[in-house]
C-alpha cells in the first residue's frame, strides 16, 4: 500500500504547511501589534449631555441665551417632515406656531396620545429640551417616532428659533 517514504513526505508536507502558516501568524502579529497595553496615542473626545467637553456642567440656560436662531431654522429642517409653523396647520405632528410656554398637548385639532395628554404642565424651554433630546425616554408611550437631537447647543438653537415664531 503505502511505503515509509511516501508517508514520511506526506507527514513533512502536513507540518511544513503548518510551520508556514504558524510563522505567518506570528509575524503579523509583530508588524500589527494592538495590544492593549499604554495609553491610547489619540482620544477622540465626545460630548454628553449635560457635560462639556473639559468635564464641567452644561447650564442650558446659559446655552439658549448663547443660542442662534438662524442656526434653529437650519437644525428645524429635521422637523419639518412632521410639524409646520402656521397656527392651526398640523402635519404628522401638531403645528409648532407658539409651542414655547404653550400647555403640553394644546395644539387644535391635533390627536395627542394619551400619554402626552396626561403629561400637563408648559413647553418651557427646559422641557422642550428634555423632550427633543429624547422624546421616547421623557414621555413613555408618546407616538412621536423621532429619536431626538443629541447634541445640545442644536436644541439650545431650534428652542431659540422656535421662540421667534409666535406667541
Amino acid at each position: 500500500m503505502f511505503d515509509t517514504m511516501t508517508v514520511t513526505k506526506a507527514a513533512a508536507g502536513l507540518f511544513g504547511a503548518f510551520l508556514v502558516l504558524l510563522l505567518a501568524k506570528w509575524g503579523g502579529d509583530v508588524l500589527y501589534h494592538v495590544g492593549g497595553h499604554g495609553e491610547a496615542a489619540y482620544v477622540i473626545e465626545t460630548e454628553s449631555s449635560g457635560e462639556s467637553a473639559d468635564g464641567e456642567e452644561v447650564v442650558f440656560a446659559d446655552l439658549l441665551a448663547a443660542a442662534d436662531p438662524e442656526k434653529g431654522a437650519k437644525v428645524f429642517r429635521k422637523c419639518s417632515a412632521c410639524h409646520k409653523l402656521e397656527e392651526g396647520s398640523n402635519g404628522t405632528g401638531p403645528y409648532l406656531y407658539g409651542v414655547v410656554d404653550r400647555p403640553v398637548a394644546a395644539a387644535a385639532g391635533f390627536g395627542y396620545s394619551a400619554a402626552m395628554q396626561s403629561h400637563g404642565g408648559n413647553w418651557t424651554p427646559e422641557e422642550l429640551d428634555a423632550f427633543i433630546a429624547n422624546p421616547k425616554g421623557y414621555i413613555q408611550g408618546t407616538s412621536m417616532s423621532f429619536a431626538g437631537l443629541k447634541k445640545a447647543q442644536e436644541r439650545a438653537d431650534l428652542i431659540a428659533y422656535l421662540q421667534t415664531i409666535g406667541g
